[in-house]
């Protein structure tokens, strides 16, 4: 997938999904689908930052995520003092500048520019192309928004927020050397990540879950948040892989929770911490 970003160009012709794009859930799904129904390249924008409550993936999540959905181009934007008091007409101007768009799709929502001034109404007066505005997708009763499945994330509803995600909720990130105290201590050694300052995360806690890594998929027990029985409160992804044994430090992986198991907790001793250990694998291979 071609990253555009800055006054980079695209110059072939394309089909546009226009938002903000802080992942991709299933009220995207249409607008995917009838952008890749024009038969061309696919470009999708995103802007990262200036979102309440953080963000839900990152800037390297979204790549992989549209680019498993099948997008061709990122137009990416940050979030600057000069990005969120442009104009909308400017905006527009700028997007259609950089990239040969012949069909445009946005949902009804759409939002953009100064004050938020700019609407799909703007877009399909400024636009050079089509433009294909769809209606707002709803499950349970409600719309399918990002607000939404960050509320569900943070609340542990791991199950709620991946039924309404294209590709289910993870973290991404280089394993990083940890206290070393998982294998040799415990006998449980795990894979240690560090959460992007911006990224959406679960409620703290022991979940069930899986791990995708360079040596292939593993069904992990996750821990998000402090570890207190070694006194130790900055807060990390701690994951045991099941099954797995080697050596994983500098390798890119993506960590999945899943079921919420239980809360963070401190044991009074390292063998104490281990029976609890060995309760949360039972679970987890329950679960599986």
């Amino acid at each position: 997938m071609l990253i555009v970003s800055g006054e980079e160009t695209f110059s072939a012709p394309c089909s546009l999904l226009l938002g903000g794009f802080d992942g991709l859930h299933r009220g995207h799904a249409a607008l995917l689908s009838r952008a890749k129904a024009t038969g061309l390249p696919v470009a999708i924008t995103t802007i990262l930052g200036g979102k309440a409550g953080g963000e839900l993936f990152t800037r390297t999540e979204r790549r992989y995520l549209f680019a498993r959905a099948g997008a061709d181009v990122c137009a990416e934007f940050d979030f600057s003092v000069q990005f969120r008091n442009m104009p909308p007409e400017e905006f527009l101007r700028a997007l259609f500048a950089r990239l040969n768009v012949k069909a445009v799709f946005c949902g009804e929502d759409f939002r953009f520019g100064r004050g938020a001034a700019g609407t799909p109404q703007l877009v399909a007066r400024t636009a050079p192309c089509p433009v294909t505005v769809l209606p707002l997708a709803e499950a349970g009763g409600e719309k399918i928004a990002t607000s939404r499945i960050k509320r569900m994330v943070a609340d542990a509803d791991m199950a709620g927020a991946d039924a309404l995600l294209l590709t289910p909720y993870f973290l991404e990130g280089r394993v990083e050397h940890g206290r070393h105290v998982g294998g040799p201590v415990l006998g449980f050694p795990t894979v240690n990540v560090s959460i992007p300052p911006e990224k959406v995360r679960p409620k703290d806690g022991v979940y069930a879950g899986r791990v995708e890594t360079p040596a292939g998929e593993y069904p992990a027990v996750i821990n998000f948040g402090a570890r207190p029985t070694f006194g130790v409160a900055e807060k990390k992804v701690e994951a045991y892989l099941d099954g797995f044994s080697g050596d994983l430090y500098g390798a890119n992986v993506r960590i999945f929770p899943g079921r919420y198991l239980r809360p963070v907790m401190k044991f009074e001793s390292a063998d104490a911490l281990k029976v609890q250990l060995r309760r949360d694998i039972a679970r987890l291979r329950d679960t599986l």
